[in-house]
């Protein structure tokens, strides 16, 4: 049977985190950079122990007011001493709550920029290796950020999105841009399918994609959000895709 880990990102202040708890199978908890705090880490952590999901690292330029969405914010030994302070910081409560942290997922901007950059992804994959647990590397496919976990030695999770629009290249439809995510369920859960099935999205020019997928990210900072998870993980489901972490196999 085809299997798919299904992750979102919680812990930064979004109503919905209860609910997509009990759908993914993998997490990525803010960890006090675009958000989140040590109160917030500690429950979100306790509730994706107590509904049997992996838990990863979700660390972000240290850029409250923009959620971490402003472009090389930061860079340098400030952007590492400040990504180590977040991970380490996640990596030590989970341990005390009796979790691993599996994984280290790049937030917002710091994943876009990365995906390009060859110096923020070495930043991020050097902080990853120096975490105890060896957790692996989540990004994009065939990006600076896979690179970067081969030049690191890290385990690498590529990861894929089922409500976001897709360049020919492969990279991402800018948010700021008209349809760059997708509204419509109908098209998130065809999405997903042809991810998990067949490795392909459809680009916004209509070109095919091939885009390889081990995890696939459901955002839940947006309306319905849980609806479209649950959505999602049914017509995996049904198309006979087991949803399982990633980091558990």
């Amino acid at each position: 049977m085809a299997s798919i880990d299904l992750n979102a990102d919680l812990g930064e202040g979004d109503p919905f985190d209860e609910e997509l708890l009990a759908i993914v199978s993998s997490c990525n908890v803010a960890c006090g950079g675009h958000a989140g705090d040590a109160e917030s880490m500690v429950a979100t952590v306790r509730a994706a122990i107590a509904n049997g999901v992996a838990v990863g690292a979700h660390p972000g330029y240290p850029d409250r007011d923009g959620f971490g969405r402003v472009s090389a914010y930061l860079a340098g030994d400030a952007l590492y001493e400040s990504l180590t302070e977040q991970v380490t910081g996640l990596a030590d409560i989970a341990a005390q709550l009796g979790a691993r942290l599996g994984h280290v997922k790049p937030h917002g901007a710091l994943y876009n920029d990365a995906v390009r950059d060859r110096s923020l992804a070495d930043i991020i994959a050097r902080v990853t290796a120096e975490v105890p647990g060896e957790p692996a590397f989540v990004g994009m496919a065939g990006t600076e950020l896979e690179f970067a976990a081969k030049r690191h030695g890290l385990a690498f999770i590529a990861e894929a999105f089922v409500d976001r629009a897709y360049e020919p290249d492969g990279t991402l439809v800018p948010r700021k841009e008209p349809g760059a995510v997708h509204e419509d369920l109908h098209v998130a859960t065809t999405q997903a399918v042809r991810l998990a099935a067949d490795g392909e999205v459809t680009a916004r020019n209509g070109e095919i994609v091939k885009v390889r997928a081990d995890t696939l990210c459901i955002h839940g900072d947006t309306p319905g959000a849980a609806e479209k998870a649950r959505a999602v993980r049914d017509v995996l489901e049904s198309n006979g895709v087991e949803i399982r972490a990633h980091t558990l196999r």
